[in-house]
């Protein structure tokens, strides 16, 4: 297998580079971005990279590359330019953290994420059906992995109250500082040519699984706060990391935001248990808040859907449509600048005449 291949090159990457209008390029991937300098693996081994300037001016910030996108690379010496952006298969994004009601792309060309939660502080269902559900909006396949499992007495508890969530994907059980127990999992769940992506809170112990995972400390490991019982930053920067059995691994800096946003083709927030509930409802229209004959509503009432779906599906679905609303505000603001930025110019080459 080549090097290329076992970062996950393949057919759909092939097709596009060789239909792409700059030939004679190397095809590299994105590995890590520190400030304006990218690394990247290619053919030949690991190569430093900049943009090209007319990438950058041609191209909008969250569509430019990211921590696991193909690249096409011209070199120069010691170094290389990013010329283009093969398509991405998906993309992991999120509402950018704060007020403001816009997208941040976190990584691209993703098999798989994997939802790390601890037992010790950090398990929290609201908090998982909102990375489950931006997960599964982004088309990438969620795992969840619990850990600390050494730290509670009743492990298959928790496994069971995800279950109650209604989403259809694997719950692992597992402690980082189990060696042999990492390997089962990961020789079970992670395939080598795959692209993982590891995610959750600071301090639920993502750095210390995958140093277990790897073999050795990529990352250091740190404490928990006794200020406020949350986990220290110890991932500073996105970057993908290979695996002994040839899985790939992006890992990214704990999130205390996880915002949802509306992704291209999606009409709104879909829960498994909700919409197999929906067409029951006497209105096709239904809100599943208010309206008579809500099959949705009835269910919650007589404990056939859990109380913590329901109100965590209220919550997303406001989310959502305040980040849709939002994105439609910039879009109309952007129509009248265009319009206003027109007559100005319109009006200066009157007065020219």
């Amino acid at each position: 297998m080549s090097t290329l291949q076992s970062y996950g090159w393949n057919a759909h990457f092939m097709h596009h580079s060789e239909t792409n209008p700059h030939q004679n390029l190397e095809a590299a991937r994105v590995l890590s971005i520190q400030g304006f300098k990218h690394l990247l693996v290619t053919a030949e081994g690991n190569l430093n990279a900049l943009l090209a300037g007319s990438l950058i001016n041609s191209r909008e910030p969250e569509s430019l590359p990211k921590t696991g996108d193909w690249v096409l690379v011209k070199r120069y010496d010691e170094e290389g330019i990013i010329i283009d952006i093969l398509p991405r298969i998906n993309e992991l994004s999120r509402k950018m953290p704060g007020t403001q009601s816009a997208r941040q792309v976190l990584a691209a060309n993703i098999d798989a994420a994997l939802i790390v939660q601890g037992l010790d502080r950090d398990f929290n269902l609201m908090r998982l059906q909102r990375y489950l559900q931006q997960i599964a909006q982004c088309n990438i396949r969620p795992v969840v992995v619990l850990n600390k499992t050494d730290l509670v007495p009743d492990p298959e508890n928790y496994r069971r109250q995800v279950g109650e969530l209604g989403y259809d994907c694997p719950v692992i059980l597992t402690s980082a500082l189990d060696n042999a127990q990492q390997r089962t999992w990961t020789n079970h769940h992670l395939l080598p040519g795959h692209t993982y992506i590891l995610l959750g809170s600071s301090g639920v112990g993502k750095s210390t699984l995958l140093n277990s995972l790897l073999g050795y400390d990529l990352q250091q490991t740190g404490t928990t706060s006794s200020a406020n019982s949350k986990g220290k930053h110890t991932t500073t920067t996105r970057q993908l990391v290979q695996l002994p059995n040839g899985s790939m691994i992006i890992d990214v800096p704990g999130m205390r935001e996880f915002g949802l946003t509306s992704e291209d083709g999606d009409e709104g927030i879909h829960h498994p248990m909700i919409d197999a509930l929906a067409p029951q409802c006497r209105f096709g229209d239904c809100t599943h808040q208010h309206e008579p004959g809500c099959a949705v509503v009835n269910a919650v009432e007589n404990g056939e859907l859990p109380e913590i779906v329901y109100r965590s599906y209220q919550k997303l679905l406001r989310e959502q449509n305040h980040f849709q609303a939002s994105e439609a505000d910039k879009r109309r603001m952007g129509k009248q600048f265009g319009k206003i930025a027109k007559q100005v110019s319109k009006h200066r080459k009157d007065r020219k005449y």
